[in-house]
């Protein structure tokens, strides 16, 4: 293992290609891992901080992001497609795709101090080095390859976003509207659950005091009761 303290472009070998980015300038990818407690430390290194790499990944993964979502939930209005954006860009959720997907932690330049306090599991630094790496690939390969990469990236975190952000708004607008007009809670009841373990679907209804007010349906008891929630909610309880 090298010392994470001190990188040459040898050392991101493994990165580059977890990346299958074929960089022009490699120092670039380097760049988008010098966090500035490195430079506090070391005022001669040759490279200068991530941050506005930072900055222009943070614009381009918003503009990615977006089209995305504008183009495959085509049903959804703009508040819901804000709070998805939303969810899909914030600290955790950027952290946790430079650890898991990339590790992105063995490769940041870190000043002694910061190492010592645990700075290469802090979701900020995690979540600014992606940004960097994003804004670097834009500079080296263009908009198409920055694209290409952003949705590798995010493969299954925006139908895993949709069913978190948006399903669960669905249920809790519905019990504040239910309970806010009759004090009452909604109740959810299993219709019927057909089909193998690997392709259950389950019918749901949801009622208020013995009324059905709407039916969903899904692969999970959660995500049929989503769905009745939310046909209750359309219906205008």
């Amino acid at each position: 293992m090298f010392d994470r303290g001190v990188h040459t472009l040898e050392d991101i070998t493994e990165l580059k290609n977890t990346l299958q980015v074929p960089f022009r300038e490699p120092v670039l990818l380097q760049q988008a891992l010098v966090h500035r407690s490195y430079l506090n430390e070391n005022p001669d290194f040759e490279l200068q901080s991530n941050e506005r790499l930072e900055f222009l990944g943070d614009s381009m993964l918003g503009v990615v992001i977006a089209e995305k979502l504008y183009r495959e939930h085509r049903d959804l209005p703009e508040g819901d497609l804000t709070k998805l954006r939303s969810a899909l860009v914030r600290r955790e959720t950027l952290a946790r795709i430079a650890r898991q997907r990339l590790k992105l932690d063995n490769y940041i330049y870190l000043g002694r101090g910061e190492e010592s306090n645990s700075g290469r599991a802090r979701q900020s630094i995690l979540a600014d080095a992606l940004e960097a790496v994003i804004g670097a690939v834009f500079l080296d390969q263009g908009f198409d390859a920055c694209r290409d990469l952003i949705l590798r990236l995010y493969d299954g975190e925006i139908e895993k976003a949709a069913d978190t952000v948006l399903n669960a708004d669905f249920k809790s607008r519905l019990q504040e509207i239910v309970q806010s007009r009759c004090r009452e809670v909604p109740e959810y009841r299993v219709i019927s659950a057909e089909g193998p373990d690997h392709a259950r679907e389950f019918i749901v209804e949801v009622l208020i005091g013995g009324r059905v007010l709407g039916k969903g349906k899904g692969s999970s008891k959660r995500e049929a009761e989503q769905g009745a929630a939310r046909a209750a909610l359309e219906a205008g309880p």
